[in-house]
């Protein structure tokens, strides 16, 4: 009973080596040993019997005379990241590690972080928007509001017309950059007569006098005024104009005639 319950154990244990999973266990497992084995015998005494080399400084040298120092010292320099640093020139190394001293296998890699230097940003458009927006967005990118100059135009008050460098620039950070604002239209240097009162001929004429014309006439019914009297006028008397600007003139109408005439 016994050697029959051990063939069929044996026969039981031979079947499940043939299986596809044991099958593969196996090879890895055998696989795993070969390279513990190679890594034990051959791989660590020759990485143990490789000379030791001291790391040299190579904090701020330039990249070629760094990896020229770290070649020449049997160690393999590897360039890592760029950072923006205004302290140290652009290209030179702010960190290695290993760090220097530091005793290692020839060999070894030494990782290297290069400085970008002073980080630059670029110029927003600026023209079309207030002065306050204008010096909110150059204080958000690192950039500083430097003299502003007024200037008359078309365009409304406190609205940038004109910026130092054209958007896209690239500056510096703290850099600070000019800017021009309109004022507004410039005030021109005539002044607008008292027109009130007046026939609209007489008004007409003491405005071409002036090298002011007529601009919108508005006809008004009266029952008090004779027609073509001036009631009103728009800019008011005093108001400050530039040649060939327009006043618009509000003037009676009989209260029978039912059609506007326009004069401009």
């Amino acid at each position: 009973m016994n050697v029959e319950r051990s063939i069929d154990i044996f026969v039981s244990m031979k079947n499940i080596f043939k299986t596809p999973i044991v099958k593969t266990l196996l090879i890895i497992f055998i696989g795993i040993n070969i390279i513990l084995l190679s890594v034990n015998f051959f791989l660590m005494p020759w990485y143990v019997k490789l000379p030791e080399v001291k790391v040299p400084r190579v904090l701020g040298e330039s990249e070629y005379s760094a990896i020229q120092s770290l070649t020449e010292a049997g160690l393999t320099p590897i360039l890592g990241d760029t950072v923006y640093n205004d302290k140290h020139a652009k290209g030179t190394i702010v960190l290695q590690k290993p760090k220097a001293g530091e005793v290692v296998k020839e060999g070894r890699r030494i990782y290297l972080v290069v400085s970008g230097g002073e980080q630059s940003v670029y110029v927003p458009l600026l023209r079309g928007k207030s002065l306050r927006d204008a010096k909110f967005a150059l204080d958000r990118i690192g950039l500083k509001l430097g003299e502003v100059n007024e200037q008359p135009s078309n365009t409304p008050k406190d609205i940038v017309i004109d910026q130092q460098f054209l958007s896209g620039t690239p500056l510096k950070k703290g850099k600070t950059i000019s800017l021009t604002i309109s004022i507004g239209s410039e005030e021109g240097n005539i002044e607008v007569p008292d027109l009130v009162g007046r026939s609209f001929a007489e008004a007409e004429r003491i405005l071409n006098g002036m090298l002011l014309r007529v601009g919108q006439v508005s006809y008004q019914p009266s029952f008090s005024l004779l027609p073509n009297t001036i009631i009103d006028q728009y800019p008011s008397r005093g108001t400050k104009l530039s040649e060939g600007d327009k006043v618009d003139l509000f003037v009676t109408k009989n209260v029978e005639t039912t059609d506007e005439i326009n004069l401009d």
